[in-house]
């Protein structure tokens, strides 16, 4: 019986726990106090805060009480020992929080650019060809128009499966179209012009209202950006040129109806 040490109110504002979460370790023989007051309550010494401090640290890491008494009642297992565990599962929970912490930057820039998916994800849908610069290149070049603001806002609902297929659309109309150029149809026949009106009808339909004179300025991109035309060429040779004066006879056409 000694009134030294501290007492519980003591240790679990030091701890930062409840006094309650104090007395149920003692409660179940995780951490028992070394001694009582002469009145009966619990005093705590220097080792019984040593124990609780690495009874906080497994808790801490998710680790059951039950558990957390066998590890610490081992007696083969020496405080160095103990240290050495710790500085361990500290490592893994950190190099396991970076994962997450970037798990979670792809996320919050995927829902920024409006691309509800994982880079793995947008490797798998749009090819191995796809670099995610583009789409940090897409909103310095159009992301104070309304057109970008409009994609933002529709895309930003999508998941996985809308993106599926939208790409499957967008590859069985590229289908259709290296097929015609291919078969030697002229660029302002009835054919050319009615894919590129479906060309430009896909890009309304999924992310913004492709006006016409959004889509000749689409069109140009096609045979004066080397990665576009790299594109379509790869799809049928001549595919760049044929699709952007098929958008423009699609456009001519269509205003002077």
């Amino acid at each position: 019986m000694s009134d030294e040490g501290h007492s519980v109110g003591a240790v679990a504002k030091i701890a930062k726990v409840t006094v309650r979460t104090l007395h149920h370790y003692d409660e179940i023989g995780l951490l028992s106090p070394a001694g009582r007051t002469h009145a009966g309550y619990r005093r705590y010494v220097d080792t019984d805060l040593d124990r609780l401090q690495q009874i906080l640290f497994y808790r801490e890491l998710g680790f059951p009480l039950e558990e957390i008494a066998a590890i610490l009642d081992d007696g083969s297992v020496s405080p160095t020992e103990h240290l050495r565990r710790q500085h361990q599962l500290l490592t893994d929970r950190i190099s396991h929080l970076q994962e997450l912490a970037t798990a979670v930057e792809h996320a919050m820039e995927a829902r920024r650019m409006g691309i509800q998916l994982t880079p793995e994800e947008k490797f798998e849908i749009f090819g191995e060809g796809y670099q995610e610069s583009w789409e940090q290149e897409a909103e310095q070049r159009w992301g104070n128009t309304e057109a970008w603001a409009e994609s933002q806002r529709r895309t930003g609902g999508y998941g996985k499966a809308d993106w599926q297929r939208i790409q499957a659309e967008m590859t069985e109309l590229n289908t259709r179209l290296a097929a015609a150029v291919t078969a030697g149809e002229p660029a302002d026949g009835t054919l050319a012009v009615d894919l590129a009106e479906e060309h430009r009808q896909h890009i309304s339909r999924n992310f913004y209202d492709c006006t016409f004179t959004i889509h000749r300025g689409l069109a140009s991109l096609y045979v004066s950006d080397p990665r576009w035309t790299k594109t379509y060429e790869d799809l049928a040779p001549g595919l760049a040129q044929w699709l952007h004066d098929a958008v423009l006879a699609n456009a001519d056409r269509r205003e002077q109806a």
